[in-house]
């Protein structure tokens, strides 16, 4: 019967990965603001740097973000009439200083808040 092992550069890779889900790296637009009316008010697009079911990874110069700030997240945002955004409400995890003085930001997506239609009030053109 043969023994499985693993190389020592997977089993410490294996033991640094603290994910509970895979992540997928594709750019996705999104509008976050503070859901804490007490903090001062920002509204931030940006694009995702990578994206898993629980938490979404992106850069910003915006210099508001805390860890453990909650958040209210539209992804994906589209302003085109009859588009269906999802919110989310999520908290940061992590903060990370870029050498390109950006920040990468790290939240956990904690609820789904439900969707968000955007609406046109403007009659149809013809």
């Amino acid at each position: 019967m043969n023994k499985l092992t693993q190389s020592p550069v997977s089993a410490s890779r294996a033991k640094s990965e603290r994910r509970g889900s895979r992540r997928c790296k594709f750019t996705q637009l999104m509008r976050i603001r503070p859901s804490d009316p007490q903090r001062q008010h920002f509204d931030d697009m940006r694009g995702t740097i990578s994206v898993s079911r629980t938490g979404v990874y992106f850069h910003t110069s915006e210099k508001g973000y805390e860890v453990g700030m909650r958040l209210f997240l539209v992804m994906p945002y589209s302003q085109n009439p009859g588009s269906t955004n999802r919110e989310y409400l999520a908290e940061v995890v992590r903060t990370d200083a870029l050498p390109n003085g950006l920040t990468g930001i790290g939240v956990k997506l904690l609820l789904e808040t439900g969707p968000q239609h955007t609406y046109s009030f403007e009659p149809p053109r013809r």
